[in-house]
């Protein structure tokens, strides 16, 4: 269970950003939409531990975050959560395989190449194991990037505006993918997004 409670932020101590709470079980997902300047991207980084409230609470799995130390915090995210960006980022002199392994590394997961060969054949990429990340389209890097944040098999994903540079169709198979992937490993997903395109394609949602 995630759980979000009474979350409040701000960066100057006088205009303050107010989150709805979320409660989200095993393997649900859920889109948060909102124009630019409301704090979607604010809203992500506090969900992954990465700023920390003005006010309120986060649990996941009946961990807090505010029982952690930062060092356990990075910990936590590092094994527990994966995170898709508006614009991938990838070690360019490493191959798309070699970065989903360092990412293992990095996460003190098992290093484990035949669960990142098989996720980038799930997803399409078989044929780019071995390419850099600059040899991948648009959409390809958008995928690698999914591959990335589920290679740990963590309990949350976590995407910032993952679809806002795509045209209609790559936008429609990264959904598919993402929401595919989440399902596969149990994960919790949550979008954050302005992209309208992506309302139709879930059934809870919530504004901000």
């Amino acid at each position: 269970m995630l759980k979000s409670k009474s979350i409040t932020f701000t960066y100057d101590g006088k205009n303050e950003l107010v989150f709805p709470d979320i409660n989200l079980k095993k393997a649900e997902s859920l889109l948060v939409l909102g124009n630019s300047g409301v704090g979607k991207t604010t809203f992500i980084q506090i969900l992954a531990g990465l700023l920390i409230p003005k006010s309120g609470e986060i649990e996941l799995n009946g961990n807090g975050y505010k029982n952690f130390s930062i060092k356990e915090l990075d910990l936590f995210r590092g094994r527990q959560i994966g995170m898709i960006f508006q614009q991938p980022y990838f070690v360019q002199t490493l191959t798309i395989l070699e970065n989903l392994l360092l990412t293992l590394y990095l996460s003190k997961s098992n290093k484990n190449e035949d669960l990142a060969i098989h996720i980038l054949k799930d997803i399409g990429l078989f044929n780019k194991i071995h390419s850099y990340p600059n040899e991948l389209s648009q959409g390809e890097q958008q995928r690698a990037a999914i591959a990335l944040a589920v290679v740990k098999k963590p309990d949350l994903i976590l995407a910032d505006e993952p679809t806002s540079s795509l045209d209609d169709d790559n936008c429609k198979k990264t959904i598919k993918i993402l929401k595919e992937q989440a399902n596969l490993f149990q994960s919790k997903l949550i979008i954050i997004t302005h992209d309208r395109r992506l309302k139709r394609e879930f059934k809870k949602s919530i504004t901000l």
